[in-house]
């Protein structure tokens, strides 16, 4: 036997081959797509045994098997082109065309006379070229909007086509070059044998061969997934996973649905609470992964109510929990030849990985949740001890003092009012006023409602007002306001602003230093900042000092009272203002609180320098 014909026999058993196992799969799943790749080898198979039975054996030639031979050679383009469609559109017009060329060459190969003349087989050949070169150009175009198996499958079913098309071409060359027919004979079973070895790769991949190209995808799906438990919400997850288990399969789309107790039905996340068709969820009612071949059959709605275009065939797995069924893994193809029974398997392992990952993000908001109530609780109570200690305080004075002026009275009802005992009551009056104030001042500021309308004013006009009109408790503050520095504020709440910084500046600084408030324009912002000499903040404290109820670990609460809102309430103001506040301090040498404000005025242009540190300080 020559090495041309072991070349032949070795292309014609691959051909035998791939036929077997496509026909097993038909009459297990007589899908569309089957029957058309049984179509399509069949003919090959018909052509490769009528061949074989009449050159290589010597059987006697039949008129009838010469003719069946001719019209499966000729039927092999527009098979092809029928198993073409099953993986990707083709236009209705070429299909047309393509059948009636398929019958216009069958007919002239049935109807002529033999021996047929060169030039119609010339351009029978040149029909088929044609027709299989665009199936070669489709798979080629199939698989470069693809990936991962099914990449690889349209690659190896695009040049195998391409080799079925060279085969003929140069069977014409060899009726056209007849000196060179041993040249032609060669090279036709090499690309015989190629075209074969690729069909059987891309219809009838052995499972070893489908896993070493499912294993890339598999593997950067495991290790993407480990850090999927990190993403906020579970629907970036799910479509996270979703595009993993795509790209492990090489399909164009995957669905995960979820469980919904209240709706009592499946619902997929990524498509916006849409719920899965009854079909689709098979796997979740079986609880096994299960293959549905073709969605279009009885469940019209599931592809396009899922979002996924051209889907055709549906694997799916359920997703297990340790606490029960939490939903499905669907995974969708234009046709169910993309998958193969082994699939299944490889489904439940990724639908497995699915469950791990949701159920660890599910514990972790529940941990979240759980954190969340008992730090709200320890808030809550922190509240109630520090409102109850602050509010008793002035409750108590007042009280008391009450108390003494009834018994002054009662003793010498005509004896003058005690202008020293009413002073002090109406002191601690004002105290637990401004108190409750502070509280509906953090009610309103959560609520967003805490700043009203705003007017341009001057902030040094505004600041040397405030020292004015108290000027006993400002006496120890010095103002630095070279000049006006127009901003868009709420007033009174900017107001409020600048006396909570000056309070606490001076509550927190020896009585015998001063502090500097100033007030100039840099960059575009209206700035106030307001410096002490003070106790200072820990560094580890400076990020906090503005949250609500903070107040720094060096604070003695026996000698400073408060409940440390002023600065959360200071800092709110100025956030819905759209300005800045921060604070820059070192422990025992004083704090500087600075707050930026968007400007405004004629004057917003302009630009100052920072004021230099007063030689007082």
């Amino acid at each position: 036997m020559s090495g041309l014909d072991q070349l032949q026999y070795l292309s014609w058993v691959l051909y035998l081959v791939v036929f077997g196992l496509v026909l097993v799969r038909t009459i297990r799943r007589p899908t569309p797509a089957h029957v058309d790749m049984t179509l399509f080898f069949g003919a090959v198979a018909t052509v490769i045994v009528l061949t074989t039975l009449s050159t290589k054996f010597h059987a006697a030639p039949s008129v009838i098997a010469d003719d069946i031979s001719a019209v499966a050679l000729m039927a092999l383009g527009y098979l092809l082109l029928r198993l073409v469609r099953d993986f990707s559109e083709v236009p209705t017009l070429l299909m047309r065309a393509v059948e009636v060329g398929m019958v216009a060459s069958i007919a002239s190969v049935l109807l002529v006379p033999q021996p047929i003349p060169a030039w119609l087989v010339l351009a029978l050949l040149a029909y088929l070229v044609l027709v299989i070169g665009y199936d070669a150009g489709a798979f080629g175009r199939r698989a470069a909007d693809t990936s991962g198996v099914t990449r690889r499958r349209m690659q190896a079913a695009a040049i195998g086509s391409l080799c079925v098309g060279l085969v003929l071409f140069v069977a014409g060359l060899g009726l056209v070059d007849a000196d060179r027919a041993p040249v032609w004979n060669e090279l036709s079973a090499l690309l015989g044998l190629a075209s074969g070895a690729c069909y059987f790769i891309g219809f009838a991949p052995p499972t070893w061969l489908r896993r070493a190209w499912q294993e890339p995808e598999v593997r950067a799906f495991l290790s993407r997934a480990r850090q999927l438990v990190s993403l906020p919400e579970v629907r970036d997850i799910v479509q996270d996973l979703e595009r993993g288990a795509a790209n492990a399969f090489g399909a164009p789309a995957a669905r995960i649905a979820l469980w919904d107790p209240d709706r009592q039905g499946l619902l997929v996340l990524s498509a916006d609470g849409a719920e899965l068709p009854p079909r689709l969820g098979q796997a979740w009612a079986e609880q096994r992964p299960t293959l549905v071949s073709d969605t279009a059959h009885g469940d019209v709605d599931g592809p396009s109510l899922l979002g996924v275009e051209n889907a055709r065939a549906a694997l799916s797995a359920p997703i297990g929990g340790h606490d029960g069924r939490m939903g499905v893994l669907v995974v969708f193809a234009p046709a169910s030849p993309l998958f193969a029974n082994s699939d299944l398997e490889l489904i439940q392992v990724l639908a497995d990985q699915c469950a791990v990952i949701l159920e660890s993000k599910m514990l972790i908001d529940n941990s979240a949740r759980v954190r969340a109530r008992e730090e709200s609780a320890r808030l809550k109570e922190d509240f109630l001890s520090s409102a109850a200690h602050d509010l008793k305080t002035p409750l108590t004075s007042i009280v008391t003092q009450a108390q003494v002026l009834r018994r002054r009275a009662e003793r010498d009802p005509t004896a003058p009012a005690d202008r020293i005992g009413l002073d002090r009551l109406l002191q601690q009056s004002d105290r637990l006023k401004n108190l409750v104030l502070e509280l509906l001042d953090v009610s309103r500021l959560e609520q967003g409602s805490l700043i009203g309308e705003r007017e341009e004013v001057d902030l040094t006009e505004l600041v040397n007002t405030l020292a004015q009109h108290d000027a006993v408790g400002w006496k120890r503050v010095q103002i630095e306001t070279p000049r006006p520095v127009p901003a868009s504020v709420d007033p009174p709440r900017f107001e409020q602003v600048v006396t909570n910084l000056v309070e606490n500046a001076l509550k927190y600084s020896p009585l015998q230093t001063p502090v500097l408030v100033s007030v100039w324009s840099a960059n575009g912002e209206a700035c106030l900042s307001v410096r002490d000499q003070g106790i200072g903040i820990p560094a580890d404290d400076q990020p906090l000092v503005f949250e609500r109820f903070h107040r720094a670990r060096n604070v003695d609460d026996r000698r400073f009272a408060g409940m440390g809102l002023g600065l959360y309430i200071a800092r709110g103001i100025v956030e819905q203002h759209g300005g800045r506040i921060w604070v820059e301090s070192t422990p025992g040498l004083g704090s500087t609180f600075n707050v930026a404000l968007p400007r405004g005025g004629p004057e917003a242009g302009v630009s100052e320098t920072a004021p230099a540190e007063s030689p007082n300080l």
